[in-house]
């Protein structure tokens, strides 16, 4: 019972780790706000979504010189353009740093997203929603998945239906078909975390051992040093 139990995980597993996604916004995020992105997708899908070249000729027009330009002129630092082949398709692929999450939507790189983080008491609260802008085309190719991640900065205390819950402690991720996608259909996503980031808590924690340790050790030598006084005494 035990060894099919195992087995199955391990099925489990390894089916999530190759999904494998037709167009995908990949966020990670730091606690003020900035972070990077990495924008992966058909250049059909591209032309839909992004408005990115033209519909009679997606590969043709959505090439990596648009892309860089599109996203420079949206105010990002494009760090990566690259052009890749699955399957015999073409996938285009952008990655870059931004200064404010909340700057994002409504801008020329983004049309299709609306995303916002903001200070709540003593947490974080991530807000948005993905939907394709009803102005562009939608290519006649309707098969696989899109996917919006999240790699959240903090301790997440809360989330709005992340598809797999939070992975490896701080990862998020809300998915739909493209289908649903290209007609309309939006996809929302959420979460709560911690206003301190993973890093400064882990920073903190150790900084309090180290003190802690050195309060220890100077307490000892001091009992030390006054137990020898009396003995000379």
């Amino acid at each position: 019972m035990l060894p099919r139990l195992l087995l199955g995980l391990l099925l489990s597993a390894s089916l999530r780790g190759c999904v494998v996604y037709e167009y995908e916004h990949e966020f990670w995020l730091r606690v003020d706000g900035s972070g990077s992105v990495s924008v992966t997708g058909t250049p059909k899908l591209w032309v839909a979504f992004k408005g990115l070249g033209r519909a009679d000729d997606p590969e043709g027009t959505a090439t990596r010189e648009a892309a860089r330009a599109l996203f420079e002129r949206s105010g990002l630092r494009v760090r990566r353009v690259t052009l890749t082949q699955r399957e015999g398709r073409p996938y285009l692929s952008v990655s870059a740093d931004f200064g404010d999450v909340n700057r994002l939507s409504g801008s020329a790189a983004f049309p299709d997203i609306h995303i916002g983080m903001r200070p709540e008491k003593e947490r974080l609260v991530l807000e948005g929603s993905w939907r394709k802008p009803s102005s562009s085309p939608a290519p006649s190719e309707r098969d696989g998945l899109m996917a919006v991640r999240f790699h959240l900065p903090s301790k997440v205390y809360a989330h709005q239906n992340a598809v797999l819950g939070v992975e490896r402690g701080n990862i998020a991720s809300w998915r739909q078909e493209v289908a649903q996608a290209l007609e309309g259909r939006p996809l929302d996503f959420g979460a709560t975390m911690d206003q301190r980031s993973i890093l400064g808590s882990t920073v903190a924690l150790f900084a309090t051992a180290i003190a802690l340790a050195l309060g220890i050790l100077t307490t000892v030598v001091w009992m030390v040093v006054r137990r020898g006084r009396r003995q000379r005494a």
